[in-house]
């Protein structure tokens, strides 16, 4: 969908054209472009901060079964156009059509959850110390909600956030990621024909330096949701505060897969290979350390570098492709830069490492293997983002979850294991937010909270019932009836 590419900017329910345009480049295949995407001028912005609060207000008044057939109209639509809408997001981001569907699929099972969600808005009473008063706790919205999303799960990770944030009756700006912008304009169009009110959603592309800073410092926007680096996170939790705005940041990782002596070896495997190279690496819950038992390390690292080998590389649309290219340029000399970063280390390659050459020029990497890294490494402690996996190898359980535990991040941990009480151990003492046992590190549900620790997150968890807590505000009434 392309229709609305030169007047990419949806605000106060209407298509606008913006101050300039960026090409939207395929990287399965640079020499094609997917169109060029309107860029908001700073006062579209603020045109859009007043067409938000301008109708929060009718939007939170709304009857309840009407917004529930909002969010269920708009999941419905993505769930029926899964294959269209799914092909697109592969096109641009380069992860093949069976992971686009999927994120498609799975966005409007966001919305459909939320759907439903919004007819759960219960309040609560209790009984006062006071003889004879009466109080009750309900929740409101927070008002008016900047929404600033990542490119590398582009309708997902968007559809998470502004599903509550519109269920608890929110109004929405919603600024995603430049890279990305045919898959946002596309969603942006369902939610336009869903029936909400005009100004309730807003879309703006733009760069961060220019939209995203505008959202972040405005004394207008009630709550800020970002999905991004640590380092754009400390710009968004020092923008708000002045202003006592609520913020709410998930950032990097760099998330561990144990493999204990007992692991069965062909389950490792495969929670290896979904866990690290899905998605050419580019998950906030990659499994980019593997940390691996001396009983099992020899044979395990044989496996894996034989599956490895086995992977098919292409283009996003190609049947069979288990890796796309990376998003882009600048990405790929990221991760290249990486490799070289860990052979100066003293890093044994013994998968990838390299750009591959196909038919189709684009950004297409090798999946990468070391062994014999150590966890102080700055490729051991640092986001890559990168389809790359370093294994280190430990004498005991307790050495790996120590090891497991010894970073600055803590969204996801996994161990791989038959023992009951290894596995028991491992959920006990991983400092993680989400802790996978005998599964991939990538990979959770819509139902239930998903957030880290240290500085993967801050703020209140995202997804399932948890999300209100962030969406809402809560009120406590007391009443002495006459």
């Amino acid at each position: 969908m392309t229709q609305h590419s030169e007047s990419a900017l949806y605000i106060g329910g209407e298509w606008h054209q913006g101050s300039g345009t960026v090409a939207n480049i395929n990287p399965s295949n640079i020499q094609e472009s997917l169109g060029n995407y309107a860029q908001a001028s700073k006062t579209q912005v603020q045109q859009a901060i007043a067409c938000a609060r301008e109708a929060q207000p009718k939007w939170e008044k709304t009857p309840l079964e009407q917004k529930q057939k909002v969010l269920q109209t708009i999941g419905d639509e993505l769930i029926a156009r899964c294959d269209e809408l799914g092909r697109l997001l592969s096109l641009e981001e380069g992860k093949p059509f069976a992971e686009g569907r999927g994120e498609v699929y799975r966005a409007g099972q966001f919305f459909q959850y939320y759907a439903a969600e919004v007819l759960r808005q219960m309040g609560e009473t209790a009984e006062s110390v006071r003889p004879g008063v009466q109080v009750e706790v309900t929740r409101e919205a927070v008002g008016v909600v900047a929404i600033i999303s990542p490119w590398n799960f582009p309708t997902a990770t968007a559809s998470w956030k502004i599903a509550p944030a519109l269920a608890f009756g929110n109004s929405v700006i919603w600024k995603p990621a430049n890279l990305t912008p045919a898959s946002a304009v596309a969603l942006a169009d369902i939610i336009h024909r869903s029936g909400l009110p005009a100004g309730a959603f807003n879309l703006v592309l733009g760069s961060g330096s220019n939209v995203g800073d505008s959202l972040i410092h405005s004394p207008n926007i009630d709550a800020v949701s970002f999905t991004g680096s640590v380092d754009v996170g400390r710009k968004v939790a020092a923008a708000t505060a002045p202003n006592f705005v609520r913020c709410q940041l998930e950032m990097g990782s760099k998330n561990a897969l144990v493999i204990a002596d007992d692991a069965d070896l062909q389950v490792a495997v495969d929670a290896t290979i979904a866990g690290s190279f899905s998605g050419a690496g580019q998950k906030c819950t990659a499994s980019s350390r593997l940390i691996v038992m001396d009983g099992i390390h020899d044979a395990y690292v044989d496996a894996l570098t034989q599956r490895i080998a086995q992977l098919k590389v292409g283009h996003a649309l190609e049947e069979g492709v288990f890796m796309g290219p990376v998003v882009d340029e600048k990405q790929l000399e990221s991760n290249l830069r990486w490799v070289t970063r860990a052979k100066e280390l003293g890093g044994e390659l013994v998968a990838g490492g390299e750009r591959i050459s196909l038919e189709h020029d684009g950004y297409y990497m090798a999946p990468t293997l070391f062994i014999n890294t150590e966890n102080s490494w700055d490729v051991n402690q640092e986001e890559l983002f990168a389809p790359m996996a370093c294994v280190q190898r430990v004498g005991s359980l307790e050495e790996a979850i120590a090891q497991a535990n010894d970073t600055r991040f803590g969204l996801t941990a996994g161990i791989v294991t038959t023992s009951l009480r290894s596995s028991a151990l491992f959920k006990q003492q991983a400092q993680t937010g989400c802790v996978m046992v005998n599964l991939p590190t990538a990979g959770t549900d819509y139902h239930v909270p998903f957030g880290g620790r240290k500085e993967s997150s801050f703020g209140p968890r995202e997804q399932g019932q948890y999300a209100r807590d962030f969406y809402t505000v809560v009120k406590t009434a007391y009443q002495r009836p006459y």
